[in-house]
């Protein structure tokens, strides 16, 4: 029997030129052509919905290659069917036309799209408004101005008006500027210190930092009006100094790390990257540019990102729903192609011109206060320690925002069953249940605190059970204490990194001989069955030590983000009403269990150092955060 090869589009792209990347936006392009609807107003990519409506997801699918095809036309490329795109702007803003897409609304997703056609609009007038009849002109004129007038959300999405503005300004449409300075006073008002933002009015760093606030910031940057040069300035200024640290997320390999919403967008993880070139902001010697990008794009090239007709699917290393948001459609991935933004460069420019620089190795431990990180390498991968995010409500938020720890290698789980105690992967948490079937994890914290290698959080997953944990970065490994105050008696369950399962494993109870007793008072194991060690357990020292028994947990299929099937080493223990102590070691890396000592007892923070950090310390940052 023979299966279909994988059909990512990106598949042996070595992205070594930008010819290599023109041919990726065409390769990534060329399948949604059999989608069009007869009016090519409408590009339907698959029977899934979203919580917007149709129209709406059928616009995405036709206006969010923009972002690729735009700079690939403005410089210089080409796309056998450019036309159909043209025509269905054409016919979509036309509200005498069956395929019209109904007129822009306060916080509609329609609003997110017409960014990709204010930014064809700027980059690519030649074709997407010279190549329109005079009606198609008026009636996209008409629908965009009309959009300036709807509400945004308090988030990213300022920036559409945004970009809409520079496109109607590059075509000569005149449309009110207050409008757009609102707008970015708004935006401004998200700056964090370090040159970070917040995305609205929550605490929330993630990866709409670097791919939304710094890449639609350095665009402006690029085209804005030169009445604004000191706000177009700032903007640079916070990409320059935030890029060393967004350059942390970056492994090896390539890999961004896997972490917050949106990952389905997968590679505009290296816009942030090709923006830089766009803006002609130097802000890393253009060889490391140059080299993130190309690395995070090839490593996207080898993974199983599309469905046998070469779409890419809803999910990030492989097609699953589970992980996504509410608001992913069909074409919602399709904002990977704005990794593309230098194709709108020539190819003498600094960045096309460079050598690719190798990636170098970062051993040091970075504290990184405004994303609530602590962050690591080991063998070229990323980890880091997690907190002080404020929640959010489109999907598996936990999961994706308040795990202790996130790898680029190991990436994380999210649940098959909404909060299930006895069949959560738990990976990278400490879940409690009074009844064994309902979770109850890390979700919101009443504080959160970090130190050059250290975070504190108080936070408390149901009532009368309260809980301090400490993060200690002792690379590889890094040290999880929990000070566990209750009045119920709980259940509970900590995992340690999910690892991939593949068909060929032993069953768990063939495990059984690997998993090792330890000391007194200390429990160990290893999970082996794909030679990767997993998890260390000691006992704490505060409150009562608390011997947890270890297994290894078959977790459902689909839950990890990228590996369909995976294992997970838990701790498992009960606890009567009182306080508790639980303390455990963890690792994952390639390797086996004798590859890395454990650390020296010496490690283990006495209960003066924990204090310490509790009520302030060596802090970098203190979120006091709502709790709930």
């Amino acid at each position: 029997m023979t299966f279909p090869s994988n059909s990512n589009p990106l598949k042996g792209n070595p992205f070594a030129s930008r010819q290599d990347a023109q041919q990726a936006v065409v390769d990534l392009t060329r399948p949604l052509l059999s989608a069009f609807s007869p009016g090519k107003a409408r590009v339907h990519l698959g029977s899934g919905e979203a919580i917007f409506d149709t129209a709406a997801a059928h616009l995405e699918g036709l206006v969010r290659p923009l972002w690729g095809l735009a700079p690939l036309l403005a410089g210089g490329g080409h796309f056998d069917g450019i036309e159909h795109f043209v025509e269905g702007i054409a016919n979509g803003a036309d509200p005498d036309h069956p395929e019209y897409w109904g007129p822009v609304l306060d916080r509609d997703q329609r609003m997110v799209e017409s960014a990709a056609i204010g930014y064809a609009l700027a980059l690519a007038p030649g074709t997407f408004w010279d190549g329109m009849t005079e009606k198609g002109r008026r009636n996209l004129a008409n629908w965009l101005v009309a959009s300036l007038d709807c509400a945004p959300p308090d988030n990213n999405w300022h920036f559409f008006h945004v970009l809409v503005s520079l496109g109607l300004t590059r075509v000569g449409v005149s449309h009110d500027a207050s409008i757009i300075s609102a707008d970015l006073d708004a935006l401004e008002s998200y700056a964090m210190d370090d040159g970070w933002y917040r995305d609205g009015m929550l605490r929330r760093a993630d990866h709409y930092v670097p791919f939304a606030m710094h890449f639609y910031g350095l665009i402006y940057a690029k085209l804005g009006p030169d009445t604004d040069r000191a706000r177009r300035d700032r903007f640079v200024d916070r990409a320059r100094e935030s890029m060393p640290q967004i350059a942390n997320w970056f492994a090896a390999d390539g890999a961004a790390l896997p972490y917050g919403r949106s990952l389905t967008y997968r590679f505009a993880h290296s816009g942030i990257w090709g923006a830089l070139a766009f803006a002609d902001v130097e802000a890393l010697p253009w060889g490391q540019i140059k080299g993130f990008w190309a690395r995070n794009l090839r490593y996207w090239s080898h993974m199983d990102i599309a469905d046998q007709g070469g779409v890419l699917s809803i999910g990030y290393g492989y097609a699953q729903s589970a992980m996504a948001e509410r608001y992913n459609s069909p074409g919602s991935p399709y904002w990977a192609m704005k990794a593309f933004a230098p194709l709108a460069l020539p190819e003498d420019h600094p960045f096309w011109a460079a050598e690719e620089s190798p990636f170098e190795n970062r051993d040091e431990i970075v504290s990184m206060p405004q994303p609530g990180m602590i962050k690591w390498e080991d063998e070229g991968d990323v980890t880091v320690l997690a907190g002080g995010q404020e929640p959010m409500f489109f999907g598996r938020a936990a999961e994706k925002y308040n795990k202790f720890a996130y790898s680029t290698r190991y990436a994380f789980s999210v649940e098959a069953e909404a909060r299930s105690f006895a069949t959560g992967p738990h990976d990278n948490m400490l879940a409690f249940s009074e009844d064994g079937a309902v979770a109850h994890i890390r979700s919101r914290e009443s504080a959160s605190r970090i130190g050059p290698n250290w975070m504190y959080s108080s936070w408390s997953p149901m009532p009368e059970v309260d809980v301090e944990t400490w993060l200690l970065a002792h690379p590889p490994w890094h040290l999880r204490i929990h000070r566990v105050r209750t009045k119920r008696r709980v259940q509970t369950i900590e995992g340690g990194f999910s690892i991939p399962r593949r068909d060929t494993d032993p069953s768990i109870s063939a495990l059984a001989p690997s998993l090792k007793g330890g000391k007194p008072g200390i429990t160990t194991g290893f999970a082996t069955a794909t030679d990767v060690t997993n998890l260390m357990d000691a006992s704490a020292p505060i409150a009562t030590p608390v011997k947890r028994d270890f297994r290894v947990f078959a977790a459902s299929p689909n839950t990890n983000i990228l590996f369909p099937r995976t294992w997970v080493p838990q701790l498992t223990a009960s606890l009567e009403p009182g306080d508790w102590g639980l303390a455990c070691w963890v690792l994952a890396r390639p390797g086996t269990a004798g590859d890395v000592p454990i650390p020296a007892s010496g490690a283990m923070p006495s209960a003066a150092m924990l204090d310490e950090m509790r009520s302030g310390g060596q802090v970098v940052s203190v979120w006091d955060l709502p709790s709930g």
